[in-house]
């Protein structure tokens, strides 16, 4: 197999990290805010802004351009690229909410530093803020289970024989098949419930669901990210 590498781009490791180290994220602040521990927000906005900008990027350019189509992958680019840009877009939105809520707080006289008082503040707004981000993000996890179901159904993200690792499940299709197509699933569940923990006194079953669903594809799809960075140039280099 031979690949003419010079007509393509292929960076959905980068995309693949970037997606796990916003749903990590998104769990630790939550964590953080229930405890009482949250303070400078501007940290904070900016490592939600880190991840949402590589995805709306790299996502917006995989979805316009479908960069993998020339390499025998078109499904790849919606696979891949658009729910990264729109993960990317939700990332970015909630950057720019805690950047200017940091600014409204120190305007109302509010010390930063005091983070029971910033966390507790957030406790009672952001339920209200962040609805409207969430049927969004409710769509997106549906959209993520008709992807699963695809990947299932027509054996999809099968690894070519000569990447390595992953090459050698080449001959059975269904099990990377199912492996990418659980952590789309369980992702997607995450997302689907999102809107329905954001009350004053959220569920807490829907609560533990979610946590359990973003931690595993989270630390997943980093972990497997990283490991693309070795097998995706292994690829590159048993197919020049």
């Amino acid at each position: 197999m031979v690949i003419d590498w010079s007509v393509t781009q292929v960076y959905n490791t980068i995309m693949v990290v970037a997606t796990g180290v916003g749903l990590l994220l998104i769990l630790r602040f939550a964590s953080h805010v229930n405890r009482g521990r949250v303070g400078q927000l501007e940290g904070w906005a900016i490592g939600f802004a880190i991840p949402g900008f590589i995805l709306t990027i790299t996502g917006t350019h995989m979805s316009l351009t479908w960069p993998l189509s020339k390499i025998g992958f078109p499904f790849d680019d919606i696979i891949f690229g658009e729910p990264s840009l729109a993960f990317g877009v939700m990332l970015l939105a909630a950057a720019i909410l805690l950047w200017r809520k940091s600014n409204v707080y120190m305007a109302e006289g509010i010390n930063m530093n005091h983070n029971k008082t910033v966390s507790e503040k957030l406790q009672q707004e952001l339920p209200y803020l962040l609805k409207p981000l969430a049927y969004f993000a409710a769509a997106m996890g549906l959209a993520l289970f008709s992807v699963a179901i695809a990947g299932v159904t027509y054996q999809l993200f099968a690894a070519p024989p000569e990447e390595p690792i992953s090459g050698a499940f080449a001959d059975y299709p269904l099990i990377e098949a199912m492996f990418i197509s659980g952590l789309y699933a369980i992702t997607g569940l995450g997302a689907v419930l999102f809107p329905f923990i954001l009350k004053p006194k959220p569920n807490k079953s829907l609560l533990i669901i979610i946590k359990m669903a973003w931690t595993i594809a989270g630390w997943v799809f980093v972990l497997f990210g990283v490991m693309n960075y070795f097998t995706h140039i292994g690829l590159i280099v048993n197919t020049m």
